[in-house]
């Protein structure tokens, strides 16, 4: 690259040491060559030790169990990104990124990975699945996503969901991804239709919190603007959760507000 852009390892303000566990997975589809990967026009030192990176062909991964590609989760991606599921149903060749990492005073490990996977789509790569947020990515949307001058934000690499909350008229916003910081996902409950914006901002604000280290505890008050007495966390979830594939931290909107 004439004008590379290089990933950021952000430091993490509000990070102290725990048991948590940072868990990074992608999937690079194309027609690889056996050289060395140019990571480093993007900040990257290459693989961290802890990333394992596998070769499979297609053919043969197409009978793997988990397959993404087939099934309901197949068919997500086909109808969110006809494009890109053309193009990495049609490659040859699959690079499966799997790592597990210590918390994490920085995202060094992130900037590392992720440069890897911008030199492998300089070398063949057509398209990356990022199955912890349930995205199919083209080459050149992967690109815009994250190769932005300065780091993509936070928020990019993680998915915000709305749904509605069971029979009632409230909405569920949650998340998916902080698995990638060692964090919980969010998980806000019985939302008002009209708190629907504030809702998303807060949202998305504790999802930078927590990539930057921040942790919440059982029972920890959260002050939010215009709700009296805020809101509570409560923690559950894991990595079986169907919902998130992760621990969550969960907050219940209240039915009256000040």
């Amino acid at each position: 690259m004439s004008n590379p852009l290089y990933f950021p390892a952000w430091q993490r303000p509000h990070w102290q040491p725990s048991d948590e566990e940072i868990i990074v997975q992608f999937y690079v589809f194309g027609d690889f060559q056996p050289i060395r990967v140019p990571s480093e026009p993007y900040g990257s030192d290459g693989l961290p030790e802890e990333v394992e990176l596998t070769s499979h062909h297609h053919s043969a991964l197409r009978e793997w169990e988990g397959y993404p590609l087939k099934g309901s989760l197949g068919e997500l991606f086909k109808d969110d990104a006809p494009e890109a599921f053309e193009k990495a149903i049609a490659a040859p060749q699959v690079l499966v990124l799997r790592g597990r990492f210590k918390d994490s005073a920085d995202t060094g490990y992130l900037r590392d990975t992720l440069g890897v996977i911008a030199g492998l789509l300089d070398m063949g790569g057509v398209a990356v699945l990022d199955p912890q947020i349930l995205t199919l990515f083209s080459a050149d949307e992967w690109r815009k996503r994250y190769l932005i001058k300065d780091g993509a934000p936070l928020r990019h690499h993680v998915l915000i969901l709305r749904d509605e909350e069971g029979d009632s008229d409230r909405l569920w916003i949650h998340t998916r991804g902080l698995r990638k910081f060692g964090r919980p996902d969010i998980s806000l409950h019985d939302v008002p239709a009209q708190e629907l914006d504030r809702a998303g901002a807060l949202c998305q604000r504790l999802v930078e919190l927590q990539a930057l280290g921040a942790h919440f505890k059982q029972g920890q008050a959260l002050e939010v603007d215009g709700i009296l007495g805020g809101l509570t966390a409560e923690l559950g979830g894991g990595y079986s959760d169907p919902q998130f594939n992760n621990t969550y931290v969960a907050f219940y909107w209240p039915s009256e507000q000040a």
